[in-house]
């Protein structure tokens, strides 16, 4: 009996152990979300700036031969027809379903096209599952650690979309958005090309204010930074609000392990004191069956 109850006892310390554990990651977790989700609100306003600037220019002129041999607008030589992708994961485990999700999501899609497509995976973890699949990857990229580190992510995906010459015509994103509560949902974002209908959508756009807008300096450098910009923004936002939703799984996921915590201790303090009262019975029963036994051999006194 004292072996089941010393058994106990591990049980249970182990269990507080893991349980300090998981409420602070959750906490950890928590904090992580509302840095994340700053930061999209914060790029929200630039994104804005960034798409009315656009606008000026592509009302003016020279828009298209700004756009002619950048890489927004492909090489007209080879691999011009390649499909490229970018999925972005987590580097780190006990997230629930995330890289499941977002990993079936750009299977789906990218299995859909005729030509091998090019795949970039972002976190380790997304890559194995890729690979897994049968999607041969590029390259890898880590996980940024907070949103400082999101900066350069974005200049290694940029560069390395274009090495090699493998110039794409064609450039997806695929992520996990927050949706309402405290969910996500897979979403693909097309980054590239930078196509007519997506100039005409911004052109169209009204200016907030009743003065013209008009644009100093050169146009076609101008619009060039522009759109550097606007690649720039596209990609934070996208690696921002996926690293939002895989701390926002992880919640979900720390909270259920808290449950089933608390459920285990509950049941092992339960087993564990029965196991004692158990005990206490026992030894009251030997008690008073040697006090019993002890008072039926004491003699009995005569009478007198």
């Amino acid at each position: 009996m004292s072996d089941s109850t010393a058994s106990l006892r591990r049980q249970i310390r182990s269990a507080g152990d893991l349980q300090s554990v998981v409420r602070t990651m959750k906490t950890l977790a928590a904090s992580s979300i509302g840095q994340y989700e700053q930061a999209v609100r914060a790029l929200g306003d630039y994104a804005r700036t960034v798409e009315l600037g656009l606008s000026v220019c592509f009302r003016g002129s020279g828009a298209d031969a700004a756009l002619t041999g950048t890489l927004v607008e492909p090489d007209r030589g080879r691999d011009t027809n390649r499909i490229g992708g970018i999925v972005f994961g987590s580097d780190q485990g006990l997230v629930g379903q995330f890289n499941d999700v977002v990993t079936d999501y750009a299977v789906r899609a990218l299995a859909a096209l005729t030509d091998r497509p090019l795949v970039w995976a972002v976190g380790e973890r997304v890559h194995a599952r890729l690979t897994d699949a049968g999607l041969p990857v590029e390259g890898r990229f880590a996980v940024p650690g907070s949103v400082a580190a999101i900066t350069p992510l974005i200049g290694q995906i940029l560069v390395a979309s274009e090495v090699r010459g493998k110039r794409v015509a064609q450039l997806d994103l695929y992520y996990n958005r927050p949706a309402s509560g405290a969910g996500y949902a897979p979403v693909n974002q097309r980054l590239l090309p930078l196509d007519d209908a997506w100039q005409g959508r911004l052109a169209a756009l009204p200016w907030p204010t009743g003065n013209l807008p008009e644009v100093i300096g050169t146009g076609a450098a101008t619009l060039s930074a522009l759109m550097r910009e606007y690649l720039f923004v596209s990609l934070f936002r996208a690696c921002a609000e996926s690293l939002a939703s895989e701390n926002a799984s992880r919640l979900a996921a720390m909270q259920r392990a808290e449950k089933n915590i608390d459920e285990l201790l509950e049941a092992l303090n339960g087993k564990f004191h029965r196991l004692r009262q158990g005990a206490i019975d026992e030894e009251l029963f030997d008690v008073i069956s040697g006090f019993e036994a002890l008072a039926g051999t004491r003699p009995q006194s005569r009478p007198r």
